[in-house]
């Protein structure tokens, strides 16, 4: 079985709004921190900055598509009816 080749992704580069191709995990490299194209809210930065977290691991690349992240309350709306129709 083939290991991932994870790349680092450095707190103080991340910006609200973006996307990587893969999920995104802490330093340890085992529990996720965000989801595969999933964007980056206000929430994650503050997280990271409260929790003193210098980097980020990744086996993905930056999503660079030009379209722009949805509010937060779109994609709450959309999980929520998601769990209603399972």
């Amino acid at each position: 079985m083939s290991e991932k080749k994870f790349t680092k992704i450095d707190c103080k580069e991340l910006k609200l709004g973006m996307r990587f191709s893969a999920p995104v995990f802490f330093d340890d490299g085992e529990n996720m921190f965000l989801g595969e194209e999933k964007a980056v809210k206000n929430y994650h930065i503050n997280a990271i900055q409260r929790w003193k977290i210098d980097y980020l691991l990744t086996y993905g690349h930056l999503v660079t598509d030009g379209k722009t992240a949805a509010p937060d309350s779109i994609y709450m709306l959309e999980d929520l009816e998601e769990v209603e129709e399972a």
